[in-house]
């Protein structure tokens, strides 16, 4: 493959290199939240800020931790992944908001992805679709240990993964409106618990690097639960999703 960094020693994308992270990365999706992730860690230094891919690395509990944002989606999502590998990563957790779908998933809640649909493109270039975009277990059981342990409202369960923020939203404006409609009525007739847009391509891109990868996500809201005309509260605010992810780190930390 060529070297598009020319020699630097950084990856292309994320712009940073070999000792730059930690074994331990939490992935957001906005490169402004890295900085209040960070808050949490010991020592952070911001290390890399190149595109949608922002860097800092710190420390918890001593041991070397990093944040890293992907932006949208399962293609930069899968990039940032495949670099932070190259760099020495091998445990991540995603941290998000996604839309709840269950009507007893309510905005404020968190949800910790057991796996995830792919409804997404990036996934079908790694993987036949015949194959499960599922999160590692050690990482969902301590997501769930640590919503348990911070007294937070949780729900575990596959998530649904998309491509178009607005084929969720408005799917009935869309050329392909009736297919979408069909299949969300679908995924919620199977059970899935929430909508977002990282974690299926996060996983299987895991899967073929032989990393591991979790995630949890702040409900933001429930589009269902007004369809339905149920309270639906709205909720912005992801540092209790970031709480878990912390937690969650220090337990994994441990069982070292």
């Amino acid at each position: 493959m060529t070297n598009y960094a020319k020699g630097t020693g950084k990856e292309y994308h994320i712009g940073v290199g070999l000792g730059d992270v930690g074994e331990y990365v939490i992935l957001p999706g906005d490169p402004k939240r890295c900085e209040k992730i960070a808050k949490y860690f010991d020592d952070a230094k911001l290390v890399g800020d190149n595109r949608e891919y922002v860097t800092y690395t710190g420390y918890i509990n001593g041991k070397k931790v990093s944040v890293t944002s992907t932006g949208i989606g399962g293609p930069s999502a899968s990039i940032a992944l495949e670099e932070l590998v190259k760099c020495g990563a091998k445990t991540f957790i995603r941290v998000g908001t996604c839309g709840g779908m269950q009507l007893d998933v309510m905005g404020g809640d968190v949800v910790v992805a057991t796996g995830a649909i792919r409804s997404e493109g990036t996934t079908k270039e790694y993987a036949p679709i015949e194959y499960p975009a599922v999160a590692d277990l050690d990482i969902t059981n301590a997501l769930i240990q640590a919503s348990k342990n911070l007294g937070v409202t949780y729900h575990a369960g596959v998530v649904h993964c998309k491509d178009s923020f607005y084929g969720q939203h408005r799917p009935e404006t869309l050329p392909n409106g009736q297919e979408l409609l069909r299949k969300w009525d679908a995924w919620l007739k199977l059970g899935a618990v929430a909508s977002e847009m990282e974690s299926a391509a996060l996983f299987i891109v895991a899967n073929y690097l032989k990393v591991k990868v979790g995630s949890c996500f702040l409900v933001v809201a429930n589009q269902e639960r007004a369809k339905a005309n149920l309270e639906n509260i709205q909720h912005h605010d992801t540092d209790l999703a970031i709480r878990v992810a912390i937690e969650a780190i220090k337990l994994l930390i441990e069982k070292e």
